[in-house]
């Protein structure tokens, strides 16, 4: 095991080179970049920018004031010196300056990422807690009226993103002309820091209801339907009619056999759970609901074109989705001893 680990390990410095490396340079070609904007920007400042929001090109100045501007912002070096040593930085966990906010970009992951966290845990666990024992019952009766109702009501939350039902429930329970239930905006009320402990805690999930809501309505289906038809294979297969001829229950069968290895599927399909839910799914949520976390970050970054945070973000999250799906591995073989990873090495 240990040596498949190493591995998987040594695999992650490839991966993670080839992933900034192909973003880099879309990014880097793509029109409208810092330096473009700062000169914009000094021509605002010195009356020489027209009206409108178009980028206005770089007359009226001066060499000297070109070549200032793409040296603040590195742009003075070639395309490969800036991309080494951009890599040689991240080698050391060190994820650079942010371009527009003058603070490390590792300190603003730091300050968003509790909200993303506390997002995406638990809108994850909401959206497991739901999913797994519909998908159970949806097996048991197979082919039953309640299976077709169901799937009916998993087929509309399948189709609709969970950004328009965000916008719905905005509509009906929070901004628009109907309830005002709960709060249009934000993570906990202006006089949080006023509250008592339990009043904190229940003005955070007043805040957070909405935002969860909309994420397990968006995600919990397509993880419905995963449990469903993980458990309905195997409960066609012949060690469930032998558990069967020997007398044990529907409940034995089910959750002592069928439970074990249906679920691998399950936490094969975590890390793209989790990492849908982290990094697509917490972005719309959290500018609908303007929640200050690494979602709105990395939209603000690009629109500003902060290449440090859209790297140094990107980076974190490639990292994290290569570490949850070594985890997810290391799990298939602790619930299912029978699985070796010298055998998986060709899926590799």
């Amino acid at each position: 095991m240990s040596t498949y680990i190493l591995k998987r390990l040594l695999l992650m410095i490839p991966t993670l080179l080839i992933i900034l490396l192909i973003n880099f340079m879309v990014i880097q070609l793509a029109p409208g970049g810092p330096v473009e904007q700062a000169i914009y920007q000094a021509q605002q400042v010195n009356g020489l920018a027209h009206t409108g929001l178009q980028y206005q090109g770089k007359q009226g100045l001066t060499p000297e004031m070109l070549e200032q501007i793409n040296i603040q912002y590195g742009f003075d070096q070639p395309l490969h010196i800036r991309f080494w040593e951009m890599v040689t930085r991240y080698a050391q966990f060190d994820l650079g300056q942010s371009f527009f906010k003058d603070k490390p970009v590792t300190e603003l992951i730091w300050e968003k990422l509790p909200v993303s966290l506390s997002l995406g845990l638990w809108s994850t666990l909401l959206i497991y807690l739901v999913s797994i024992p519909l998908g159970i019952r949806k097996a048991r009766k197979h082919g039953s009226l309640f299976d077709q109702t169901t799937s009916l009501v998993l087929a509309v939350g399948y189709a609709i993103p969970a950004f328009i039902f965000a916008i719905l429930l905005i509509v009906f329970f929070a901004g628009g002309s109907y309830l005002q239930w709960f709060p249009l905006q934000g993570i906990r009320s202006e006089n949080f820091a006023e509250l008592s402990f339990f009043a904190k805690i229940q003005d955070y999930f007043w805040h957070m209801a909405l935002p969860l809501l909309a994420m397990v309505l968006g995600g919990f289906a397509s993880l419905t339907y995963l449990v469903k038809f993980s458990f309905v294979e195997e409960l066609s297969k012949q060690y469930v009619l032998a558990a069967r001829a020997k007398g044990l229950t529907e409940h034995a069968v089910l959750y002592r056999h069928v439970f074990r290895n249906a679920i691998l599927v399950l936490i094969a399909g975590l890390p793209e759970v989790l990492i849908g839910v982290f990094f697509v799914g917490n972005l719309f949520i959290e500018i609908i609901f303007n929640l200050d976390g690494l979602g709105v970050l990395g939209f603000e970054a690009i629109i500003q074109r902060d290449y440090p945070v859209i790297f140094g973000t990107l980076f974190i999250f490639t990292l994290l989705g290569l570490i949850l799906r070594l985890l997810s591995d290391l799990l298939y073989q602790l619930i299912d001893p029978r699985i070796h990873f010298s055998s998986r090495r060709g899926s590799q």
